[in-house]
């Protein structure tokens, strides 16, 4: 991230902030989803499925906006393929193999990491300028986080004899989020987050169908005998989870940059629990509250604005 993007006035970023705010919310929704669709469908199918109904709706909506789909040269189509691998391929396939051995709690702990990895590989990779209290700011996000998924669920930390395995698919889901996030700088200043995300979610559909199709695991029956529950599940997942929310989430980056716009993924297991309280009942407790806390916080220190004097050094 260059200087200048660091000391937008935080005002103007406020409809950043909501988008980005917005776009966690709905992420918090996938885990859940995801749960519903665990035992339906092979996760590759299941993946498949999603961002068919993904590539569908983006689709529809350049068509009904009349807006033409780039034309990108050779090296941008290797950035969107790297992307499609990354952001779409391969996480939705740690994804989804991933919520067969853990529970949702337990992956949106591991996913609550996802701050800190985009954090330090956009300080280790592009040199971005990791403030005080960038730092501070991240850290206090993941401990709100950690707070507010273990005091709902404190048994999600007494794991089963192939929980290790969970962890490690999850965790895959980190790392390729981290390379979806940070190797799209270029790509979304010169098509723009809506064609980035057209593309790689394109590329990346072609693949899972291909796998799908290599392991057999294209079953009419299988999606036949789907429920109004799984469907929905489906359509969430693919049009809300996936195509609103990536153009939403890319948009973020482009105006605030990556480590920024990573941490506001800290509040998807807040967004849960709050709709668990207001949709099912669920009691919400002091610890969720407090954790609640730390993650505004930690999100609000990770955007903070420099003070003029420290503007003045950096410029």
């Amino acid at each position: 991230m260059n200087s200048h993007e660091s000391i937008r006035p935080v005002a103007s970023d406020m409809p950043v902030y909501l988008n980005l705010a917005m776009v966690s919310m709905i992420w918090g929704g996938t885990w859940v989803a995801g749960r519903f669709l665990a035992g339906s469908l092979s996760p590759i199918l299941a993946a498949s499925l999603r961002f068919l109904l993904a590539s569908v709706a983006l689709l529809g909506f350049l068509w009904l906006a009349r807006i033409p789909l780039a034309r990108p040269n050779a090296g941008q189509w290797l950035q969107l393929a790297l992307l499609g691998v990354f952001g779409i391929f391969f996480y939705n396939l740690c994804f989804f193999y991933g919520l067969q051995y853990i529970n949702a709690s337990r992956a949106s702990l591991i996913v609550a990491l996802n701050p800190a990895v985009i954090g330090l590989a956009s300080w280790l990779l592009f040199k971005e300028r990791l403030s005080r209290f960038k730092v501070i700011g991240i850290l206090v996000c993941i401990g709100g986080a950690g707070v507010v998924i273990v005091s709902r669920n404190p048994q999600l930390l007494a794991a089963t004899p192939d929980a290790w395995i969970g962890d490690l698919l999850i965790f895959g889901c980190v790392l390729s989020w981290g390379v979806y996030s940070l190797f799209s700088r270029s790509l979304n200043q010169s098509i723009g987050p809506l064609q980035t995300v057209a593309f790689s979610i394109l590329l990346g559909t072609l693949m899972l169908w291909a796998l799908a199709a290599l392991r057999g695991e294209v079953s009419g029956a299988a999606v036949a005998g789907l429920g109004m529950t799984q469907w929905l599940s489906l359509i969430y997942l693919g049009v809300l989870g996936s195509a609103l929310a990536y153009i939403g989430y890319y948009d973020g980056i482009r105006k605030i940059g990556a480590t920024r716009s990573g941490v506001f993924i800290a509040l998807n297991p807040l967004t849960a629990v709050l709709a668990g309280a207001v949709l099912l009942g669920e009691q919400l407790t002091l610890p969720m509250c407090l954790g609640g806390v730390l993650i505004l916080a930690g999100i609000w220190l990770c955007n903070k604005p420099l003070a003029p004097g420290r503007k003045k050094r950096i410029l």
